[in-house]
């Protein structure tokens, strides 16, 4: 049975390069079908829902749709809020108000949560409705996911980033410490080992969240790689832990907390500053910077990932397709088969929301300080077309006559 009513499409959490590709999916995939009255757009994602902020995308051009597809962030703008049952109730009565019959919600695990609250609202009210959580993040960290569309495009800013960290590195030779977004997977900060051409190239050193950060062997590890290079670039994740679990920068200032109860990591320095006088007063090396990327990896335009931009379009649009043609709830995944193609299947919501997918062992080395080989294979697919890399000089020394 085809329901006939209305869509309604949302954006939440953090923007993406290639998030508006997943929302274009779902508008011109859906205007297709005849029982489908209106297709709204929520403005900033379920607060607007609440609100009844709509924009009518069934009057949207077809040709601005594709404009905006192309263009990083969340046309839709987004949210930080995240809903309990009451909160969802509400949404579910304007649903019904509006007779919308669809509901996709392009997001991570927590956006997934609330899909399946709100897809409980409707079975208990034996309101026919279709909900579907369409999979967002530049972490990679949902379930079910062989990965994400958002995290092709900021893993290739970050892989392009530390490519030029790495040859300014080289140029005037000292430690440098490149702080990448990552609370509690380490996926991102892992793609600045793509970096790395030549055998001395940095990073030299990756910490990820999956493994405690022990400063003691931190010292150690950067001092080694400095006796051995005369310098050393380092990749760190913004959420590294220590042994109990804590993360390091919380150590450092009293941190906000979001809608969600994470403490705000990124958008501030503490974790490069701290580690930088660490090495300094400890190492007694003078040339030590650091930098944070911040929030430039979500939504940066200069290099978005061809692959991650076809990717993020599908899985909108197998969203409107599973949900009208097939009549069916849940979870876009993807999934990788072959080498290297991939598929887009159902996931049941309770397998993704609230839950969080870490890097496995096999993509971190034994000494928890850099990642494997199988990761860069991995990733590598994802990066899509024109990957840039650097070259060095190859010349010989010509022969010295006053300073033999």
């Amino acid at each position: 049975m085809m329901l006939e009513g209305k869509v309604v499409v949302a954006q939440g959490g953090g923007p993406t390069a290639v998030i508006n590709q997943s929302l274009v999916g779902v508008v011109l995939e859906s205007r297709k079908f005849n029982q489908i009255t209106k297709v709204y757009g929520a403005i900033n994602g379920v607060s607007g829902i609440i609100n009844e902020d709509f924009l009518d995308l069934t009057q949207e051009t077809t040709h601005n749709l594709e404009q905006v597809a192309i263009t990083p962030s969340s046309a839709l703008f987004s949210t930080r809020e995240k809903p309990d049952e009451a909160y969802c109730k509400e949404i579910f009565h304007v649903f019904k108000a509006h007779d919308v019959r669809y509901f996709f919600y392009i997001g991570g695990n927590d956006s997934a949560d609330t899909v399946r609250i709100v897809n409980q609202q409707a079975e208990q009210s034996d309101y026919e409705f279709r909900a579907i959580h369409i999979p967002k993040t530049i972490d990679n960290d949902l379930m079910m996911n062989d990965h994400t569309p958002g995290y092709g495009s900021a893993a290739k800013f970050v892989a392009q980033s530390f490519i030029g960290l790495n040859l300014d590195n080289r140029a005037l030779p000292g430690v440098h410490i490149g702080v990448v977004m990552g609370r509690n997977a380490g996926f991102l900060t892992a793609a600045s080992a793509i970096a790395q051409k030549y055998p001395d190239d940095g990073p030299h050193l990756v910490y990820l969240p999956e493994r405690p950060f022990i400063m003691e062997n931190f010292l150690h590890d950067v001092n080694e790689i400095y006796q051995k290079y005369g310098r050393c670039l380092i990749a760190v994740s913004e959420g590294i832990q220590d042994e109990n679990g804590i993360p390091i920068v919380t150590k450092l200032i009293n941190q906000e907390v979001d809608a969600h109860g994470n403490m705000q990591l990124s958008g501030t320095g503490a974790l490069g500053d701290l580690l930088t006088q660490q090495i300094k007063n400890k190492l007694n090396i003078q040339r030590v910077r650091s930098d944070t990327l911040g929030y430039l990896q979500r939504s940066f335009m200069g290099c978005v990932s061809d692959v991650d931009q076809h990717e993020a379009r599908e899985v909108g649009e197998k969203a409107a397709q599973f949900a009208i043609w097939h009549n069916v709830d849940g979870s876009i995944a993807i999934n990788r088969t072959g080498d290297y193609s991939v598929d887009y299947k159902m996931a049941p919501l309770l397998e993704v929301a609230a839950k969080t997918k870490l890097m496995p062992d096999k993509f971190i080395n034994e000494r928890g300080n850099n990642v494997t080989e199988a990761f860069r294979h991995y990733l590598n697919p994802l990066l899509g077309s024109n990957m840039p890399t650097a070259s060095m000089l190859r010349a010989p020394l010509a022969g010295k006559i006053l300073r033999r």
